[in-house]
């Protein structure tokens, strides 16, 4: 990291963080919380300039080459820069046609061309690769509900990615193995996790306060010429390679395919290449199906039980996340304030009522829910549960 780079990412962890939270608390302490227009200023305004001036010496620096990983690190902290403005609304898409924040967007654009990803903060900023200095890792503002909730995510990434790895690890393997038994408990296991973690933090985090405090962060904005969305929990492929190894998404579904490219450049390039190869397997479903003359035997009817119970956490989970972060966090306080049709109420852009719809199908896909206008596996799955109740143990 070069000082330039150390000073910009000392001011991140520190001024920077302390005007927005400045700025929060004047927001929240109006009747209308959603408001930011002539509130906090001259705070704004400190903002603007301090990170502009920080940059700018970043720009004037060149390219040093320190390598990906501070490279990374870096555009996660204009990331910052540019989503704190976009908050404050400094910046705001529908009335721009570029970016004005231009040494940022120049800067960003030439590290995310760089490296293969969005120019703009994205959740591995905030999750995976968030470094934390004397215990204390990168965020928004020091409100006890946002760091709960990356605290959180990063728990519930981490335990999607060992979900993931186990599934990844079995591939080569095949599910007659002796081993098979061994990953399939460890995927679910990890499951179990992410949906504890979901339960915890669902338990924890202020409705308000996440929806009017920690949420507006994450809108879509511009660099450049180009409007980015918002950064997502799931950008990472973790979940994704979870939904095609065990069959309940497939890559030749034109609405799951299209999820996947939004995603690509959302995530880092070792990610991106890990969900490529997913995409031309073999799910283990589909494995166990060819495999139906084999049900008799005691190995098919012991992995076929883990495999229909690890397909079981995962659409517990997903529904876990539908039916409470999405409704409670969400919906509700955006119903409540008469929010619902707001056009930059979501990180990804569509109004909430599409949002929502998107958001469901995904659902019901990772949990085979029995819908025919979808390409669920509910049939596939009945099949396979069919075999272990005829069968003898």
């Amino acid at each position: 990291m070069t000082p330039n780079a150390a000073t910009f990412d000392q001011w991140i962890r520190g001024p920077f963080r302390d005007i927005n939270s400045e700025l929060e608390a004047l927001y929240f302490a109006q009747p209308n919380r959603a408001n930011v227009a002539g509130v906090g200023d001259a705070l704004k305004q400190v903002l603007l300039a301090e990170g502009r001036e920080h940059i700018a010496a970043l720009l004037a620096e060149g390219n040093t080459d320190e390598g990906f990983d501070a490279n990374f690190d870096l555009l996660g902290n204009v990331g910052f820069y540019m989503a704190a403005c976009r908050r404050h609304e400094l910046t705001e898409p529908s009335r721009e046609t570029r970016s004005p924040l231009t040494e940022a967007s120049a800067l960003a654009m030439q590290l995310g061309a760089s490296l293969g990803t969005v120019p703009r903060f994205a959740s591995a900023h905030l999750e995976t690769h968030n470094r934390a200095v004397n215990g204390v890792f990168k965020s928004f503002t020091d409100l006890e509900d946002e760091i709960t909730f990356i605290a959180y995510n990063t728990r519930g990434a981490f335990g999607y990615i060992r979900a993931a790895e186990a599934l990844l690890h079995l591939l080569p393997l095949g599910i007659s193995h002796p081993v098979a038994a061994d990953l399939l408990r460890q995927a679910k296991a990890s499951l179990e996790d992410v949906h504890r973690y979901n339960g915890e933090l669902f338990e924890a985090l202020d409705v308000e306060r996440f929806f009017y405090c920690v949420r507006p962060y994450y809108k879509p904005h511009r660099v450049g010429l180009r409007e980015y969305r918002g950064a997502n929990a799931g950008d990472f492929a973790g979940i994704n390679v979870i939904d095609l190894l065990l069959g309940l998404c497939r890559a030749d579904d034109p609405y799951y395919s299209q999820i996947l490219v939004d995603k690509f450049l959302f995530m880092r390039p070792d990610d991106q290449l890990v969900l490529r190869d997913c995409m031309r397997r073999r799910s283990l479903l589909d494995a166990f199906l060819d495999e139906q003359g084999s049900s008799e035997s005691p190995w098919y009817r012991h992995n076929l039980q883990l495999f229909l119970e690890v397909c079981e956490a995962h659409g517990r989970t997903a529904l876990q996340h539908h039916e409470q972060l999405v409704e409670k966090f969400i919906v509700k306080p955006a119903d409540e304030g008469d929010l619902v049709e707001d056009k930059g109420l979501t990180a990804s852009g569509p109004p909430l009522p599409v949002l929502l719809k998107a958001l469901k199908t995904l659902c019901d896909l990772r949990a085979g829910a029995e819908r025919d206008d979808i390409p669920s596996r509910y049939r596939e799955l009945a099949t396979l549960r069919s075999l272990l109740a005829g069968g003898h143990d």
